[in-house]
């Protein structure tokens, strides 16, 4: 009988991605399955190449952060992989380094306390627009339905911010994007010259949001090509689809089951 708080992984296929269960005892076991699930989600709808992008995601209970190690490939990722550190990116298990961009992770969950999983990638179209320094205008619906304003893009990061810290002041960065815009109703950000970052209340909804973003910023570029004149939807329209889905009296959807 295996002990509380302990997971066996041996790898099991099913079609969508593959599960492993492990005989080694592991912190946050639930934790980490929706961190390696998220990951691959990633790879599944195309938007990191090799080893690009991470995912993450937080234990608010024990204010512990599990993420991908940095460098492995997803084909190779295991739950054993991940790895937990506390919210000052001291590592409290695993034998791989983390991601690289953990500090940026951490500052993120100190900031939006909303926020529960993260997902970064370096998918083409959304950093195309991260690149250009430009945010993505909701020029319609689909954008709507999902981030109820632009997705905003950071200031450059100034030569003594690269310097020293990068990665976390590339978090914070992205909360001064964020001063006076809720992280929820807007729930990605390009980072500048960089890439994207999608979070959520959880590692999977992280994951959906960064597919969503990259979708919603090929549309942009897509309706800007076909007409440079393009300008935003109008603000009762943006309203109308983004509280329809998140709003107190949403209606989108099957009623959600009283616990």
């Amino acid at each position: 009988m295996p002990l509380r708080g302990v997971i066996t992984f041996r790898a099991v296929t099913r079609e969508g991605g593959v599960f492993w269960l492990s005989d080694e005892p592991m912190l946050l076991p639930e934790l980490r399955k929706a961190v390696l699930e998220a990951n691959l989600e990633l790879v599944r709808k195309g938007l990191v190449l090799y080893t690009f992008g991470n995912a993450s995601g937080i234990s608010r209970q024990k204010s512990l952060v599990v993420i991908k190690p940095s460098g492995v490939p997803y084909e190779r990722l295991r739950p054993a992989d991940l790895v937990v550190t506390d919210l000052n990116g001291k590592i409290v298990e695993g034998k791989l380094r983390p991601s690289s961009d953990l500090p940026t992770h951490l500052v993120l969950y100190k900031s939006f306390p909303t926020v529960d999983g993260i997902s970064h990638t370096h998918s083409e179209y959304a950093t195309a627009w991260a690149q250009a320094r430009r945010s993505i205008p909701c020029l319609g619906t689909t954008h709507a339905d999902y981030f109820h304003g632009p997705v905003p893009v950071t200031k450059e990061m100034t030569d003594a911010e690269i310097a020293s810290k990068y990665e976390e002041n590339t978090g914070h960065a992205i909360v001064r994007a964020f001063e006076g815009v809720d992280p929820s109703a807007i729930p990605a950000v390009l980072v500048a010259n960089h890439g994207a970052f999608a979070w959520g209340a959880d590692p999977a909804t992280s994951a959906h949001n960064a597919v969503i973003l990259e979708s919603v910023a090929r549309m942009a570029y897509l309706t800007l090509s076909i007409n440079q004149e393009a300008r935003a939807i109008g603000r009762f329209l943006h309203d109308q689809h983004y509280l329809r889905k998140h709003g107190k009296a949403a209606y989108y959807g099957q009623p959600k089951e009283k616990k």
